[in-house]
């Protein structure tokens, strides 16, 4: 690792720090509120925790806020993936909760991932963190995607989100490891706040 990288990161770190801390004491009303209406609406947990792979491929708890039925993974089987590549996604996915939909609608349900990076097991910006069985079919994008820590937002999110297409994912996580910088950092996490305030005004 090159000094310019090693100082990029140990920046970047500083600021996912900084950052989850101050924004979980801020939200804690908000978690609150949250957990409160996932209750009232479906029966289950407020938390859903996934196995997700880390940097190096060091696996981990991932935090959102439960955004299905109870018994969703099971459902899974019986439903048509949209998306190419191995990952699953469904527009209108007949799991989703009611309070689900508002809570994805401006990603909400990503909230609790802030524990993650504090615990430094994510980062405010990266790849989207997948399951190891997410990660088929291409051995050079998961090496590439896994030599640095996932993230809440990324290229992904705010570039090729709507796509739908595995091939779109791929590039989007390429050029995102291959452009790394605290300054790309700082535009990703820019444009998902104008991104997510877009959705509120709609």
């Amino acid at each position: 690792m090159n000094p310019r990288t090693s100082r990029e990161d140990c920046l970047m770190r500083i600021l996912d720090v900084v950052c989850s801390f101050f924004l979980l004491i801020f939200l804690l009303p908000l978690f609150f509120i949250i957990a409160i209406l996932i209750k009232m609406d479906s029966r289950g947990p407020v938390f859903f925790l996934q196995k997700r792979c880390g940097k190096r491929g060091k696996t981990f708890d991932m935090y959102k806020f439960r955004t299905m039925v109870k018994d969703a993974e099971s459902l899974k089987k019986k439903l048509k993936n949209e998306m190419e590549g191995p990952m699953f996604k469904m527009r209108n996915d007949p799991r989703i909760t009611e309070i689900g939909r508002i809570l994805r609608k401006y990603s909400l349900d990503e909230l609790p991932q802030l524990i993650n990076v504090f615990t430094g097991q994510m980062s405010l910006v990266g790849p989207r963190p997948l399951a190891d069985e997410e990660m088929t079919g291409d051995d050079a994008w998961r090496e590439i995607r896994l030599s640095v820590k996932p993230g809440m937002t990324g290229l992904w999110q705010i570039m090729g989100r709507e796509s739908g297409k595995f091939s779109d994912w791929v590039s989007y996580d390429t050029a995102y490891v291959r452009q790394k910088s605290f300054f790309l950092n700082i535009k990703i996490l820019f444009f998902t706040l104008f991104t997510v305030f877009s959705k509120v005004g709609t």
